[in-house]
C-alpha cells in the first residue's frame, strides 16, 4: 500500500517510527494509503533542516524571494487539475470544489509575491539634529504550521507563502487524513527555486504537534482547527515564549430579515450550508429567520435540498461529496437522532446514498431549533442546517453576539440601513452583507473573534506579514568628530 512520506531538506523521505495512520477514500470507505506518524526525533530533524536553511534564505534579496513566489504561483496554476484531483481523492470533496479552494490559495500566493512593496519600512530624516530614524521588519526564524483536513491545499498556502517570502523557513504538519497534497506543494516549491530545507513536511499526529510546540528553535506557530485544540496550542506555545495565531471553531449565523429576497436567501443558505458537505469553518450552520420570513424560507430551502446531487467526485454530476471519515459521519448523524423538540424537515440519513459505501450523509434541515439544543450550541461540521426563529432584529443580533464563537456571520436584507447597523453592532471577525460566506480576499486578513481566535493577529494578508516578522527601529547619527562631546542628559530631539 502507498506510503505518504515526509519532506525533509528538499526530498521525500519515508517514516521510521513504525506508527501507521490510515488514509481513507471517503467515497468508498476503503483505505487507500497510510502515513508513518513522525516521531519526536523525526520532527526535530525537520526543525533542524529549517534552522540550517534559515541564514541563507534570510539573506536572499526580497526580489529573489518574490521571484520564487511568482514561479510557485505559475507552477500551482499549471498543475491545478492534478492538485484538485489529489485533494478530492483524499478529502472527498468534488473536483470543482477542490479547484475553488485552490483558486483562493493562488490569490494568497499572488499577495505574497508583492512583499517587496508591503515590507517597506518608514524613514524619518533629521528626527533630531543630524539624527535619522527608520524602521524595518525582519523574519522570525523557523516557524511552523499545523493545518486541518478540510482545506489541505489552501490553508497551508495561507501560512507558508507569507512566512517564506518574509525570509522565514517553515515546517508544515498537515492533517493526517488527507496529506498527499502537502508533498506536491513541497515539490512545486523546490521546482520554483526554494532552497532545500527552507520548507519541510512532517506527517503525523499529536506527537509531532507537541514536539513543534516544545522545540526551542520554533519561533512561531500557526494553527487552524477546533477550538479546544486551538486553545491548547495557544496556551502551551505562548508559555514557551512563542508567537501564536490559532484559529478555532465557528457557529456561523445567517440572519434573514423579513424584507429579504427569499429565493436569494434560500440559494445562499443551501450553498453556504452544504458546500463541501458543511466541512468548512465558514459554513453557515444556523439560519436566523426573523419574523414572517421563517415559513417561506424553510420551504424554499427544503425544496432546493431535494435537487442537490450527492455522490463521489468520480461522478461529474455530483455537487456534494462524503464526509471525511466514518466516525465523523456517524457523529454528525447522531445530532439528527437527538433532535428532540426541533423539527427535522429533511433528514439526510434517509438519502439512499447514506446507507451505501463510503462516508456519505445527505443534506439535512432542522427547523425551530431551541438555543439550548446541541444542534445549536455545537460546531457540527457537517451538512446539517439549523433554523432558529427570532421575532426581531434585536433578538437575532443577540443570538449572534451571545454565541461562544465569532468567526463569520451574514445578514440578508434589502435595507441598507439595517445592514450597516448590523455590521456595526455584530461581534464577529468577518461579516457578509447578502454574502453568505464572507471569506476576505487575499489582501485583507482572515480571522474571527471570541473563541474562534487565539492570538492577536489574523491569518494571511497584511496581518499575516506582521505575524511572520518583527519590527526593529534604527536610530542613526554620523557626527563630525570635531563636535563630539559627553552628555549625560536625556536624549533630545529639539
Amino acid at each position: 500500500m502507498r506510503e505518504i512520506k515526509h519532506w525533509l531538506n528538499g526530498t521525500a523521505v519515508p517514516g521510521t517510527s513504525g506508527r501507521h495512520l490510515p488514509v481513507w477514500d471517503p467515497a468508498t470507505g476503503e483505505q487507500q494509503a497510510y502515513v508513518v506518524a513522525a516521531s519526536t526525533a523525526e520532527t526535530a530533524a525537520a526543525v533542524a533542516s529549517a534552522k540550517q536553511a534559515f541564514p541563507g534564505w534570510r539573506a536572499a534579496s526580497l526580489s529573489r524571494r518574490a521571484e520564487v513566489m511568482f514561479r510557485f504561483r505559475e507552477l500551482v496554476d499549471a498543475n491545478r487539475k492534478e492538485i484538485a484531483t489529489l485533494v478530492s481523492q483524499e478529502h472527498g470533496k468534488t473536483v470543482a470544489d477542490a479547484g475553488g479552494e485552490l483558486a483562493r490559495g493562488l490569490e494568497n500566493i499572488e499577495f505574497a509575491a508583492g512583499a517587496p512593496h508591503l515590507l517597506k519600512g518608514g524613514y524619518s530624516e533629521q528626527a533630531s539634529t543630524g539624527v535619522d530614524v527608520y524602521s524595518i521588519r525582519q523574519p522570525l526564524g523557523v516557524v511552523a504550521g499545523i493545518t486541518p483536513f478540510n482545506f489541505p491545499a489552501m490553508v497551508p498556502i495561507w501560512m507558508f507563502c507569507n512566512a517564506l517570502v518574509c525570509g522565514n523557513t517553515f515546517v508544515l504538519k498537515p492533517s493526517e487524513k488527507d496529506p498527499s497534497v502537502s508533498l506536491m506543494l513541497a515539490d512545486l516549491l523546490r521546482q520554483a527555486g526554494l532552497p532545500d530545507g527552507a520548507f519541510n513536511v512532517v506527517q503525523g499526529d499529536r506527537e509531532a504537534v507537541e514536539t513543534l510546540i516544545a522545540h526551542p528553535d520554533v519561533q512561531a506557530l500557526s494553527f487552524v482547527g477546533s477550538t479546544p485544540v486551538a486553545r491548547h496550542i495557544y496556551e502551551a506555545a505562548t508559555a514557551q515564549g512563542k508567537r501564536v495565531q490559532a484559529l478555532g471553531g465557528a457557529k456561523n449565523h445567517m440572519v434573514v430579515l423579513p424584507d429579504a429576497d427569499v429565493d436569494a436567501a434560500a440559494d445562499a443558505a443551501v450553498s453556504a450550508g452544504y458546500g463541501s458537505a458543511g466541512e468548512r469553518c465558514m459554513a453557515v450552520s444556523v439560519v436566523v429567520a426573523v419574523g414572517a420570513v421563517g415559513d417561506p424560507l424553510v420551504a424554499a430551502i427544503s425544496d432546493r435540498i431535494g435537487r442537490i446531487a450527492v455522490g463521489p467526485a468520480s461522478d461529474p454530476a455530483a455537487e456534494m461529496g462524503p464526509l471525511i471519515s466514518r466516525e465523523h459521519r456517524d457523529k454528525v448523524a447522531g445530532y439528527l437522532a437527538a433532535a428532540g423538540a426541533a423539527e427535522v424537515v429533511v433528514d439526510g440519513r434517509d438519502a439512499p446514498i447514506s446507507s451505501g459505501p463510503g462516508f456519505f450523509l445527505g443534506a439535512s434541515l432542522v427547523d425551530k431549533v431551541p438555543t439550548d439544543s446541541p444542534l445549536y450550541t455545537d460546531e457540527i461540521f457537517g451538512p446539517v442546517l439549523s433554523v432558529v426563529r427570532a421575532d426581531s432584529y434585536e433578538e437575532a443580533l443577540a443570538l449572534v453576539n451571545d454565541n461562544e464563537y465569532g468567526n463569520g456571520t451574514a445578514i440578508f436584507t434589502r435595507d441598507g440601513g439595517a445592514a450597516r447597523r448590523f455590521q456595526y453592532d455584530v461581534n464577529c471577525g468577518m461579516v457578509g452583507v447578502n454574502v453568505p460566506v464572507p471569506v476576505p480576499v487575499a489582501y485583507y486578513s482572515f480571522g474571527g473573534w471570541k473563541s474562534s481566535l487565539f492570538g492577536d493577529l489574523h491569518m494571511y494578508g497584511p496581518e499575516g506579514l506582521q505575524f511572520y516578522t518583527r519590527g526593529k527601529v534604527v536610530t542613526s547619527r554620523w557626527p563630525d568628530p570635531a563636535t563630539s562631546e559627553i552628555d549625560l542628559g536625556f536624549p533630545k530631539v529639539r
